[in-house]
């Protein structure tokens, strides 16, 4: 997989010029567009955005948000399948969105011709990070965010701070409940980080039946204390109500609860794992071309940017990076609580798409298999 966060050359000096993108026109007639994604702060920050700003500009367009992102990918084939697909728009995870191309549910993507150039106009294809616009060779995807699933703990319930990501397997340093995603993914990369496997053999690893074993194994030592997770507002709220001491989510979620609600949690950045989110347009959608102009709106240089007004969560283009600035209602500098942060990105890992895209299901299988024993 090509390396994420790196550029060939430098940006030019950045121009942004005027409030809408490249390419936005009104409407002429009403037209509701139905955009799924995964709700919360994550919707809201969307809202904020790409669509209130689209709407405003475009009168005749009218964005509904359906949060049901959740298992998105087997209800968008039922529709496809069926040739009645109601959704306009998607929010997927990298790994679904590949699978939704293979399998031709979405529509290809051509991102020199349907997305904007950045500001100094370097075209599309250069300007978003490294490996995103088509991970696992898939050419339907463009990414809004890069965010991480990491670990966030009560500060007034561990007499020890955690500094590492294997103290959640620690249960003498770090005593009490710790919450998990109810999924193979990220915990088996982390079990066998805490095993002793270095970063750069993980996947190597977990493509033999004994680096599984040993990642199960791994597992066991806390599985009588985890708490499962399916939802990314439930560990906040199980850390918040005391029914848990450390647990993984996602950074956004983690900086809502702190940030906003001033709960008494701390962030664990150790191994907090990259991944990415982003649009896939159904296939036989009724609406694909008013999709089309709103997705070269929703994914200019300076939407990017502004999303970071509302959530922590990195913008997928280059040019969007120096563009962030503070919170739209708190006033804080955003950019200490983006993931890709040099400060909290020393450890990271990037998610392998093609792996999990390749395995996910013989995964699944034997960790629900595990799971009921």
């Amino acid at each position: 997989m090509k390396k994420l966060f790196t550029k060939g050359t430098a940006l030019a000096a950045l121009a942004v010029a005027g409030t809408l993108g490249a390419g936005v026109t009104a409407a002429s007639a009403e037209t509701t567009l139905t955009v799924v994604s995964w709700g919360g702060a994550y919707t809201a920050s969307q809202q904020g955005a790409y669509h209130a700003p689209y709407m405003a500009a475009n009168k005749g367009i009218k964005i509904v948000n359906d949060d049901s992102a959740s298992g998105a990918l087997a209800k968008l084939r039922a529709q496809v399948e069926a040739k009645n697909v109601t959704w306009d728009l998607v929010d997927m995870v990298a790994s679904d969105a590949i699978t939704a191309c293979d399998d031709g549910l979405v529509e290809q993507i051509n991102p020199d011709k349907d997305l904007a150039a950045a500001p100094d106009g370097t075209p599309a294809s250069k300007d978003f990070f490294a490996g995103t616009l088509n991970p696992g060779g898939s050419n339907c995807f463009i990414p809004q965010i890069v965010y991480s699933t990491t670990f966030g703990y009560r500060t007034d319930k561990v007499k020890v701070a955690p500094t590492s990501v294997c103290d959640v397997f620690d249960l003498k340093k770090i005593p009490g409940k710790r919450a998990l995603e109810k999924k193979p993914i990220n915990n088996i990369e982390w079990a066998l980080l805490c095993s002793g496997v270095p970063k750069d053999k993980l996947y190597e690893v977990m493509s033999t039946k004994e680096g599984i074993d040993k990642a199960f194994a791994k597992l066991d030592t806390i599985k009588s204390e985890v708490v499962w997770w399916t939802k990314g507002a439930q560990t906040p709220q199980l850390l918040s109500d005391g029914e848990v001491v450390i647990g993984s989510t996602y950074n956004g979620r983690l900086f809502a609860a702190i940030e906003e609600k001033k709960q008494p949690i701390a962030m664990l950045w150790d191994y907090q794992v990259f991944d990415l989110d982003g649009w896939v347009v159904p296939k036989g959608g009724k609406n694909t071309a008013e999709v089309m102009k709103y997705l070269k709106f929703a994914t200019d240089t300076q939407r990017l940017a502004d999303q970071a007004k509302f959530i922590s969560y990195g913008p997928a283009r280059y040019s969007s990076g120096p563009l962030v600035g503070k919170h739209g209602k708190l006033g804080i500098d955003m950019k200490p609580h983006m993931p890709t942060n040099a400060k909290n990105a020393k450890t990271q890992l990037l998610f392998n798409y093609e792996w999990w895209a390749d395995n996910r299901a013989s995964l699944d299988e034997r960790f629900n298999a595990w799971l009921a024993k």
